[in-house]
């Protein structure tokens, strides 16, 4: 049955959790304060691992992807964990050898992180695949259909430098489950508490610190949620139970993306603030008035 509205009492929106995932669709690394970029959050999907023609790999087609764990040490230094593997430190440059990699629609220049971290991934994964980051000096653009400025960039996120969900829409999605779900099924960015149930939908600018984002695009959810992130075993669910009441015509939606107009910093309690709603769901198929 749908989550009772009537639990969450009256109260200020506010960031629940931030997260960055160094390495797309490996792990993620829970932060209490995060620093924003031009293509987002500093250090979120800044690597991506490709195979041998330089397509780019998810966990939609190796769900062990789940099983690398990230870990930023002290000193700045990412390490890689994953089971029966020894740690490996990413030494992150932008000297090696530049290829093109393609992800989705966009053909990048990417830099390639050398043999070691390719033989440890591709060992892992069983299969061959290298390890790209994409340079400092290289711009990917967000489709400007939805883009509100036209500086707007990414990293290899999918689309879009943030995606955020909230607390209240993943209770409300778990009360319709037998067996509840974490929130790190969605791989969200930015989780909102003490909202009503996809209260998101109805956003269309907000402001956390100093920072003004745009609600630009609802995330139609691809397999990746049916992977326990945990375990790395595909699942029925959510998606079967959320095409029942969050089917649109892109696919089943759950969260929003989000593009901010510039760089800041956001902390964990931070309040959300409602700059402007929309006046009806935003499922993200027309385009933006205030679009550059």
């Amino acid at each position: 049955m749908p989550f009772d509205n009537s639990r969450i009492p009256f109260s200020t929106p506010t960031i629940s959790a931030l997260t960055i995932y160094p390495i797309k669709s490996c792990g993620g690394i829970v932060l209490e304060t995060a620093r924003i970029g031009q293509r987002g959050f500093y250090g979120d999907r800044a690597f991506m691992l490709v195979d041998p023609s330089g397509c780019f790999i998810t966990q939609r087609e190796q769900p062990r992807m789940a099983l690398i764990t990230p870990v930023l040490k002290e000193d700045g230094v990412l390490t890689v964990k994953a089971p029966g593997m020894q740690e490996i430190a990413i030494s992150a440059t932008d000297t090696g050898k530049r290829r093109e990699v393609v992800i989705w629609n966009d053909t990048c220049i990417a830099v390639d992180q050398g043999d070691e971290a390719a033989e440890w991934f591709s060992t892992f994964l069983c299969t061959v695949c290298r390890l790209v980051r994409m340079p400092e000096d290289y711009m990917r653009r967000v489709n400007p259909h939805y883009a509100i400025s036209e500086r707007d960039e990414v990293g290899f996120a999918d689309g879009y430098p943030f995606l955020l969900t909230t607390v209240a829409s993943l209770d409300d999605l778990n009360a319709r489950l037998e067996q509840p779900i974490p929130m790190n099924r969605f791989r969200p960015n930015i989780v909102v508490r003490n909202t009503l149930p996809y209260a998101e939908d109805m956003w269309r600018k907000i402001r956390i610190g100093q920072t003004v984002f745009h609600i630009v695009k609802s995330c139609a959810r691809c397999s990746i949620p049916t992977t326990d992130q945990v375990t790395a075993r595909r699942e029925k669910e959510p998606l079967k139970t959320l095409a029942t009441y969050r089917n649109a015509t892109r696919g089943v939606m759950f969260g929003q993306n989000l593009i901010h107009e510039h760089e800041g910093i956001i902390r964990v309690n931070d309040p959300v603030e409602i700059i402007e709603e929309a006046a009806a769901p935003n499922f993200g198929l027309k385009k933006r008035k205030n679009q550059y």
